[in-house]
């Protein structure tokens, strides 16, 4: 489906660009636009390797299972069913300490394995069951404490000051957490999957 909609998007803007006689700003613009990829992508990549590597040293150390420790309380009243030596309990917690150091990449595969850890519990094969639903909601609507990856591409294109964006950036992601785990918890007394 995503597919369809890219090429939906690429077309209907081509199409626009020839209408509107700005066929050589279409090409201009596809031209540079991999050469600014390429730079940001290169000057994302510092940033990146100080925060997944900040990440390896605290996992080696362990810090992180210090956090899931202390996480765990939080944690089991939130996720229904989650006891304090499941197995799914490290990965949440990880995935919830690269979203607050605003490290969205590298919570990915952190997600992506407790995802597959809470799967282990649900019954059902089609469905997922609410604590699947919980967890995407709460890593897709994460608290960000360090917005370090937006921040990054503001210093890149010259910000004076690129972490002005910290407090407006966590009251929003605190508002959006809030709101996404009342909605899961109201909308999970009406579905419960058998």
């Amino acid at each position: 489906m995503m597919n369809c909609i890219w090429v939906f998007i690429i077309l209907f803007s081509v199409a626009v660009a020839f209408t509107q006689n700005q066929a050589l700003s279409l090409t201009n613009a596809i031209l540079n636009s991999g050469n600014t990829a390429v730079n940001l992508a290169l000057s994302l990549l510092g940033t990146f390797c100080l925060w997944n590597g900040i990440m390896n040293v605290a996992e080696k150390s362990g810090l992180t299972q210090k956090f899931a420790k202390l996480l765990s309380p939080v944690l089991c009243r939130l996720f229904s069913g989650l006891k304090k030596d499941s197995p799914a309990l490290l990965p949440i917690s990880l995935n919830i300490v690269s979203n607050l150091l605003g490290l969205s990449n590298a919570a990915t595969p952190i997600g992506i394995e407790a995802m597959k850890r809470l799967a282990d519990n649900n019954k059902s094969t089609v469905f997922p069951d609410n604590n699947m639903v919980l967890f995407v909601v709460m890593n897709s609507a994460a608290l960000r404490i360090i917005p370090s990856t937006v921040a990054a591409i503001r210093n890149n294109h010259g910000s004076e000051n690129p972490m002005e964006i910290l407090l407006p950036s966590v009251s929003v992601s605190l508002c959006s957490l809030t709101v996404g785990i009342l909605m899961v918890k109201i909308l999970e007394r009406f579905f419960k999957y058998d």
